[in-house]
């Protein structure tokens, strides 16, 4: 019987029809071999109608300005308190050096994300200190698309000047800023969220925030943080939120909308030893990655095509198999992170576009330079001699 039931739910998918909540749980319970072998060939299917056999990547930088942050999730070993060991802070002049060595490797994008710094103010404001942040690269380098400042930072900002988030977003797109991580995220149920990461954001407000970004015409991601105290039902009733933000983008006509899905596993080495405990395991099962990677292509899209697996979460070859389950981009050079690799993960702090190219191609697949919003690039000469 439960045999029938996933073909059904299979072939609906398949026919273009977009899955009930309901018949996503029941895939992601799946454990037997069979049935989720079916599922992933019918991953791999959807993703070859939606986006074909390409695989993309981008050529970008991190730059994670402060890890001084004023909360303290059960899963970060970013996070530090001012004065303490390992807290830092960049100066202006360490930003602008990282935004010019990424220039100097061709980067299209930078991706800027931090702790939440009280004392990240100018003037008494802490809107000028985030407008600083994105003047002094935009200035220097116009031509990089600068993806910056997750929900939750928006949310900080809003608070500690008593604004909007209209009108900080809006702020920050004028000033430069192209896209806004979908991170922060974790997972969008707030019985997880009291556990996980009680001083975050709620889940009404990252939706509000990210439903407000699009309404501006500023696109976003979209992630998981998966693999730790959630159920099924709350990883599919993450996924409906998700696909409904897109929906609501798309039918509504905004300028903005989800570029990508990127999975996210929890990575638990270094986090804080309670929800480390309580979880079991340090690095990702990739099993269970992988199985979620294909119900998320089953389940988002038709509404979001494209999906990213987390190399620094599985590693290249772990993030390569993701590609057979319905994945069809394979992320960023990074050149510098540092939120997962704290935590405990091995895949590494960045990756050369050679590595990159060389797992696409493995798979018989052809790989593709893009820039943030998904537009083709077409590699530079120094690129391709960077690579060999």
């Amino acid at each position: 019987m439960t045999t029938k039931i996933v073909d059904a739910i299979l072939n609906r998918a398949l026919a273009g029809a977009d899955l009930s909540p309901e018949e996503g749980v029941v895939l992601l319970e799946q454990r037997d071999t069979a049935a989720i072998a079916a599922i992933r060939e019918t991953a791999n299917q959807l993703r070859y109608q939606q986006v074909g056999d390409l695989v993309t990547y981008v050529i970008n930088r991190n730059i994670n300005y402060t890890n001084i942050c004023e909360q303290h999730c059960s899963f970060c070993a970013f996070r530090r308190d001012a004065g303490k060991d390992g807290a830092y802070w960049l100066e202006w002049g360490q930003i602008q050096e990282k935004a010019a060595d990424a220039v100097s490797k061709d980067a299209t994008e930078i991706c800027m994300q931090g702790g939440l710094n009280p004392e990240a103010k100018i003037n008494g404001t802490s809107l000028a200190y985030y407008l600083k942040l994105v003047k002094i690269i935009k200035e220097e380098f116009p031509q990089l698309h600068l993806h910056a400042f997750s929900p939750q930072e928006i949310e900080f900002i809003a608070k500690q000047d008593g604004l909007s988030y209209a009108y900080v977003i809006a702020a920050l797109r004028d000033a430069g800023v192209g896209s806004m991580p979908g991170t922060a995220a974790e997972i969008l149920d707030d019985d997880v969220r009291r556990i996980l990461c009680p001083e975050k954001t709620n889940t009404a407000t990252w939706l509000e925030i990210v439903g407000t970004a699009h309404q501006l015409g500023m696109p976003t991601t979209s992630t998981m943080l998966s693999g730790h105290i959630e159920t099924a039902k709350q990883q599919i009733g993450h996924l409906a939120k998700l696909r409904s933000l897109q929906q609501t983008a798309r039918n509504q006509g905004y300028s903005g909308w989800i570029t990508e899905f990127i999975l996210l596993p929890f990575v638990g080495q270094e986090a804080p030893k309670p929800l480390r405990s309580r979880v079991g395991y340090d690095q990702p099962v990739l099993a269970d990655a992988l199985l979620l990677t294909a119900v998320t292509r089953i389940f988002l899209g038709n509404w979001i095509p494209h999906h990213q697996p987390s190399w620094v979460k599985l590693g290249i070859d772990g993030a390569t198999q993701a590609l057979l389950w319905g994945c069809n981009d394979l992320g960023g050079t990074l050149m510098e992170e540092h939120i997962t690799t704290m935590a405990g993960a091995q895949g590494g702090t960045a990756m050369e576009v050679a590595t990159l190219r060389e797992a696409i191609n493995s798979l018989g697949r052809p790989a593709q330079q893009r820039d943030t919003l998904y537009h083709k690039i077409s590699p530079t000469d120094k690129a391709i001699a960077m690579s060999q």
